[in-house]
């Protein structure tokens, strides 16, 4: 036996375990945002959810109300612990939590103390959650924030779908269990549905139907290799096996060879592109033409992953950084300029659509200018379209019927100018969630009832894509304890509910960061 046919464990790690919490009753001590945040997770889990604390924050108060958790309206008491499966600590003062961390070894409960880790018998994780799907990524205490952004990574590399493709499987997995009980089966079921998980693209088994899902059942039963067994799909709806699909013109893919560059001018061509809210797919066809075309491209920082991967030639990004917008700027004129004179084809890629604050109109001018007519390629702009993607509806009849799209900051720094509440508009803010609870305050006092609702759209048409719910009284607090993904923007207004039912089945929403949300 050689030394290396083992591993030798490298200890320091967590046992990471998924808790089945169904029915066990989770004690919660405390009533601020973090209180919230773990009684949310505990009720994902099908808990069982007690309260204890004097006071609580306006999301705990809207479960109790909704006879979603159990409130005792006093200080913590040894007599909770009674029928305690588990119990979380949310308290500013470290002397009770370590008093009731003590109380619970010697019960045998296990227990967590937030914020005072050499307390805790276990940690909460960053976590991602895709209908059945949830990925946990934990730095053992020891850099939750990076826990966060690692989180984002590992959910924005799946492919679309990931979690419809679980619970189809699901489906069919139950399916075929009616259909072959025998116990001697098992085997063969396992056997079979292994074949097919691991052949077949995830984003085809996310497009599977209930007609599909018969087929396949009766695959099973003919006993036909998975490798093998073709279904009838519609071939638009699937998302290509690298998650970044091709444009499609009139039901047709579009090939390299039918986009080929046109000829330039010898004085070199400008073309300004709107690289929409983030998804390829959602370019234009023409945008699309354009980024192939380019001899160089100069984008701005923030531009998405998957559209800069289209591109073929050289990419110059904008060093902008706090403070130095007007520096940037100036940068990306200079280089512009330079690459005109030789004669290239110059691509300037701008996030979300460049004439909807990208100051688009200012760099037509200033190359026109300079002897340049650009030709402008408009993009989705985030304003609109970014909560359409998160189902939210910037206008709908009877509730309302007019969208006012402004910026978190005018070109001074200034908060923006917002005016007098207006029950049917709908309040799209762009540039803003650093300043949410400003702008809150602002809303507040131009008239904006506390109960209006409120959601943050966050790298809308990204895969990692999500929107964090609540309203005008309770978004900041909500916001402080899932934190927040740049870009985003602010929706406020009665149309951020209507479609809540709709928005909360969206394949990209992770329910975990949902405040409050309609109920109807």
């Amino acid at each position: 036996m050689t030394d290396d046919k083992f591993r030798d464990p490298q200890g320091g790690g967590s046992l990471i375990l998924a808790w089945q919490a169904t029915n066990k009753t989770v004690l919660i001590v405390g009533g601020g945002a973090v209180a919230a945040g773990r009684a949310f997770n505990a009720l994902e889990a099908d808990a069982q959810v007690v309260i204890v604390a004097p006071d609580i924050n306006a999301e705990l108060r809207y479960r109790v109300d909704r006879g979603q958790v159990l409130w005792r309206s006093r200080k913590f008491e040894d007599t909770d612990l009674e029928g305690v499966d588990m119990v979380l600590t949310a308290i500013g003062d470290a002397v009770e939590s370590r008093r009731i961390v003590e109380v619970c070894r010697q019960l045998r409960i296990p227990v967590n103390a937030a914020d005072i880790n050499d307390l805790c018998d276990f940690w909460f994780m960053s976590t991602h959650r895709d209908h059945s799907v949830q990925i946990a990524v934990s730095t053992n205490s020891k850099a939750p924030r990076l826990a966060n952004r690692i989180r984002r990574q590992v959910a924005a590399a799946l492919p679309r779908g990931t979690g419809l493709a679980v619970e189809q499987i699901g489906r069919l997995r139950k399916r075929i269990r009616e259909a072959d009980p025998k116990p001697e089966s098992s085997k063969r079921r396992m056997a079979w549905l292994m074949q097919l998980c691991d052949y077949w693209p995830i984003e085809q088994l996310a497009n599977l139907d209930s007609d599909n899902i018969d087929s396949l059942l009766e695959a099973y039963v003919r006993n036909d290799d998975p490798q093998t067994i073709a279904i009838a799909q519609d071939s638009a709806s699937v998302i290509s096996s690298d998650g970044v699909p091709s444009p499609v013109l009139h039901g047709q893919l579009v090939s390299d060879s039918a986009i080929l560059a046109q000829p330039l001018d010898k004085r070199g061509k400008l073309t300004l592109v709107g690289a929409g809210v983030g998804d390829p797919e959602l370019l234009t066809v023409r945008a699309h033409r354009a980024l192939l075309e380019a001899d160089i491209v100069l984008a701005d920082k923030l531009i998405p992953e998957p559209v800069l991967d289209i591109i073929k030639c050289e990419v110059y990004t904008a060093r902008k950084f706090p403070g130095a917008a007007t520096e940037a700027q100036d940068d990306l004129y200079r280089r512009g300029l330079e690459e005109l004179a030789k004669g290239r084809h110059v691509v300037r890629l701008k996030q979300g659509d460049p004439f909807v604050y990208g100051r688009g109109g200012e760099e037509i001018l200033f190359f026109r200018k300079h002897g340049y007519e650009p030709e402008a390629i408009p993009g989705l702009t985030s304003a609109i379209n970014g909560p359409g993607l998160c189902g939210i509806p910037v206008t709908h009849r009877g509730v309302a019927d007019q969208v006012l799209v402004l910026s978190g900051a005018d070109r001074n720094g200034a908060l923006p100018s917002i005016p007098h509440y207006l029950a049917t508009r709908t309040l799209v803010i762009l540039m803003s969630v650093k300043r949410l609870s400003q702008i809150t305050q602002l809303l507040s006092q131009s008239g904006h009832p506390p109960d209006l609702p409120v959601a943050i759209v966050e790298r809308a048409g990204c895969p990692d894509q999500r929107t964090v719910r609540g309203t005008m009284e309770t978004i900041v607090d909500i916001v402080d304890r899932v934190g927040h993904n740049a870009p985003g923007l602010i929706v406020a207004g009665f149309a951020v509910n209507v479609l809540s039912d709709a928005a909360i089945e969206d394949r990209y929403l992770d329910e975990s960061t949902l405040g409050l949300h309609s109920t109807e």
